[in-house]
């Protein structure tokens, strides 16, 4: 037997490998992600302002009144877990909800592939 290499024991036949009842049913894992991400003002601010419709970085710069590397890190977070796509225009980038994560109007957010339905409203300040 080789010293470098371990090997693994066999599982017993009565050993159940697959889901477990604490195991997250269907979806669940994708819609904890999704509130993690979520869970950051900053993001929930770009979302709503996203939901009205396209926005390029320096109009939500301007609008969060936050500078263009901290918008422009949250994007990037939101682009990788696929909430929102962005597009060029000449120079500009130009910032969308994804069409499976869009605006249902007052206030409302859907995110269709796990029959979420967000609330988020802005609160009056």
């Amino acid at each position: 037997m080789d010293r470098n290499r371990t090997e693994t024991p066999a599982a017993p036949s009565d050993v159940v490998t697959s889901a477990t009842p604490t195991s997250p049913p269907g979806n669940l894992g994708q819609i904890t992600a999704l509130m993690r991400l979520l869970s950051d003002q900053t993001r929930l601010s770009i979302l709503m302002l996203l939901s009205a419709g396209e926005r390029n970085v320096t109009s939500l710069c301007d609008t969060l009144k936050l500078p263009q590397p901290t918008v422009s890190h949250h994007l990037g977070l939101l682009r990788m877990h696929d909430v929102v796509r962005c597009r060029r225009n000449g120079k500009q980038v130009i910032y969308a909800l994804n069409p499976d994560f869009h605006s249902m109007g007052g206030g409302n957010l859907a995110l269709e592939p796990t029959g979420l339905i967000l609330r988020i409203q802005a609160s009056a300040q």
